[in-house]
């Protein structure tokens, strides 16, 4: 049976010494053996393991959703799904998003606007434009709106990329917390509500408390909203909501 020091594993592998010792203190990787010397010794089943902890990790597994994998089979064939939906969404919006650049390679460079049929194809299934009526007859008439138009109306492919990128971080970790059982009401869950209502100010308007609010009354109310948020995780869009409405709570 081979066996290694951590100082053979972080050549062969790349992970560093601190990642492998995080690895041990959270239980995920915990070597098999230990040295005269009292030092780590990792043999064959550890490596493996270790192996497939990087194979998750690069599929864009968090740790939590790692060990769910690797102490089970059952484990295992769900986190490969979950990573499969990923990896399909990930793959379509870079597909539409190289479509939006061939297009602004074909009118010459710069970075034009993109046109309502590119922001739809970064969008995906969720198409804004069905909303477009409704949204104005219920906001039209406000500051948040006539910002968010003038906004976004100069947005091209790279910054909905952006966008994107952003807000799935924030909805990742929501999940991530709901997974875990915490507490809507939590100051892990306010704070990561305050950070959601920062992105919407910096992307689109000034997101008040009472708009804030507002939206949130949306994604748990609205079952369109609530559908395009639940594709990131079940049950988000009303985690989210009762996040957000616990924030101001007080």
């Amino acid at each position: 049976m081979t066996t290694m020091t951590v100082g053979d594993l972080v050549k062969v592998s790349g992970v560093t010494v601190r990642t492998l010792h995080h690895y041990h203190h959270i239980g995920l990787l915990v070597p098999s053996e230990r040295s005269a010397s009292g030092y780590r010794i990792y043999n064959d089943t550890d490596m493996d393991r270790l192996q497939a902890i990087l194979t998750y990790r690069e599929l864009g597994l968090g740790l939590r959703e790692i060990a769910d994998a690797v102490v089970s089979p059952e484990g295992s064939v769900d986190a490969l799904r979950l990573a499969r939906r990923r990896i399909d969404v990930q793959i379509a919006k870079l597909t539409a998003i190289a479509r939006s650049l061939d297009t602004t390679i074909a009118r010459g460079g710069g970075e034009p606007a993109m046109s309502p049929e590119e922001k739809l194809s970064v969008f995906g299934d969720f198409d804004p434009a069905d909303h477009e009526d409704e949204t104005k007859e219920r906001w039209g008439d406000t500051d948040a709106f006539a910002q968010s138009a003038r906004r976004t109306s100069r947005y091209t492919a790279q910054d909905w990329e952006a966008i994107q990128a952003e807000a799935s971080k924030i909805y990742d970790r929501f999940h991530a917390l709901e997974r875990q059982g915490i507490d809507p009401d939590s100051p892990e869950a306010r704070t990561l509500a305050s950070e959601h209502r920062d992105h919407i100010s910096r992307w689109f308007y000034d997101c008040t408390p009472e708009i804030h609010a507002s939206l949130a009354q949306m994604y748990a109310g609205d079952q369109r909203f609530a559908d395009a948020i639940d594709a990131s995780g079940e049950g988000l869009a009303a985690y989210i909501s009762a996040a957000i409405t616990a924030a101001y709570a007080d």
